[in-house]
């Protein structure tokens, strides 16, 4: 079994690729935010809830390209991991809200921050694949 060497703590860990591991169980601490925060959509999805509460629908408008069941399966992790808050009303037709937890709004500087570092470097990937053209 390959392992690869966390630069934050010593030891060897298997990569996650082999082994799943909850995030409480891993010993580096990047790796552990990475598997709590990380994913195509987790970031985007934390960016929109720092506006506010959102419901399931009014994620699928500002995330057009994100299937119904990946919307499912990253609001569930996120919930799981005590990052967002599901709040669901005893009303026909059903309502769910999400918005972040208290835990959850420790993250918003770290999501503004990418937002910004996004803003700044958007552009270079454009310009590294018109030079390898």
């Amino acid at each position: 079994m390959r392992s690869f060497r966390c630069s934050f703590v010593t030891g060897w860990f298997p990569p996650l690729f082999l082994l799943r591991l909850r995030p409480d169980d891993q010993a580096c601490p990047v790796e552990y935010a990475l598997d709590v925060i990380g994913g195509k959509w987790k970031g985007v999805l934390l960016y929109h809830l720092i506006e506010g509460t959102k419901r399931f629908n009014e994620f699928r408008k500002l995330c057009p390209n994100i299937t119904h069941r990946m919307l499912t399966l990253q609001l569930r992790e996120l919930e799981r991991d005590g990052i967002i808050h599901r709040k669901v009303y005893q009303q026909v037709p059903p309502k769910v809200e999400y918005s972040l937890t208290e835990l959850g709004m420790t993250l918003v500087p770290i999501i503004r921050m990418m937002k910004e570092w996004g803003d700044k470097h958007k552009g270079h990937r454009e310009a590294t694949d018109e030079k390898a053209e």
